[in-house]
């Protein structure tokens, strides 16, 4: 793991930030989908916002994205002093959709207020690595949300399998699930988005937190996850909160090339368009050994 100064840390993070305004500023309409400002933006596309009004603070979750642990250090905080420590906080109790206070439960001149005066921050991650993270936790686990609603489907239309298991434990019990191109047919599909809006698991981070219409204070990057989580609960005043140390994921971007073997070129170079505002607005650099011949 690399360890970064205090300068370099700040550095690292001014850098972020100019990335995103010059993206936002360059190509405001593309990155929005048209929205002019949060005016414009509906309940359903505040519900990743969640507030803590006794430290003012917003916090913008993105699934894949270490939020079972920003959402523990959040539950420890709403809970007050002495925090608990976030690392005993059940995963299963903060992702409860009751355990947190929403944006999107405020009349739209508190949220404006809020979104002024508070800290806002989110983390992101490499797009692709994100989409490899999400396949394999929903389709190579037992989770039956995710087999009813998306993998049997998968299999059907994508793999001609006219028999999928009644449930998702008889359905690993024999080996069966969507494989990895199965999963990006599915994205591409034009037909998945009509239907409607893609699941916040695969969803484009900049669609979950709209980063060119609420201006955020902190933007962190799950590379350099331990690092810049200190750094935003020193600048947030909280250094008593122990960040919860992360295992090594076996989502790594160097293992990326690995899994798109069996992704055809032209469907890589399609992905990557769909995906493309997340590379930008971040600061990810275009895979070109994926896309290229």
């Amino acid at each position: 793991m690399i360890i970064f100064s205090l300068e370099s840390q700040q550095q690292l993070q001014e850098s972020r930030q100019q990335q995103l305004r010059e993206m936002c500023s360059s190509g405001r309409e593309r990155f929005t989908g048209g929205k002019e400002d949060l005016q414009d933006l509906s309940a359903k596309e505040l519900e990743n916002l969640v507030v803590d009004d006794k430290h003012g603070i917003i916090y913008c979750y993105i699934p894949k994205v270490a939020c079972t642990n920003w959402k523990r250090v959040m539950f420890a905080l709403r809970q007050g002093e002495p925090y608990q420590d976030p690392l005993s906080i059940s995963g299963e109790l903060v992702h409860l959709p009751t355990q947190f206070l929403l944006l999107n439960s405020f009349p739209k001149p508190e949220i404006k207020a809020r979104l002024k005066h508070y800290t806002k921050f989110l983390f992101v991650r490499h797009p692709f690595v994100r989409l490899i993270s999400a396949y394999r936790d929903k389709f190579l686990n037992v989770k039956e949300y995710f087999y009813q609603n998306f993998a049997r489907d998968m299999m059907r239309r994508y793999s001609g399998q006219a028999y999928t298991p009644r449930t998702a434990e008889e359905a690993h019990a024999s080996g069966l699930h969507p494989s990895f191109y199965d999963f990006i047919q599915y994205l591409l599909d034009p037909q998945t988005e009509r239907n409607e809006p893609f699941e916040p698991h695969w969803r484009q981070m900049s669609r979950l937190c709209h980063p060119c219409l609420i201006q955020y204070d902190f933007v962190g990057h799950q590379e350099n996850l331990q690092d810049d989580a200190e750094q935003l609960l020193r600048i947030l005043g909280l250094e008593n909160i122990k960040f919860p140390p992360s295992y090594e994921n076996m989502t790594s971007s160097n293992s990326v090339k690995d899994w798109f073997v069996t992704v055809p070129l032209e469907a890589r170079r399609e992905l990557y368009k769909l995906y493309e505002a997340d590379f930008s607005l971040f600061g990810y650099s275009k895979p070109n050994m994926l896309l290229d011949e």
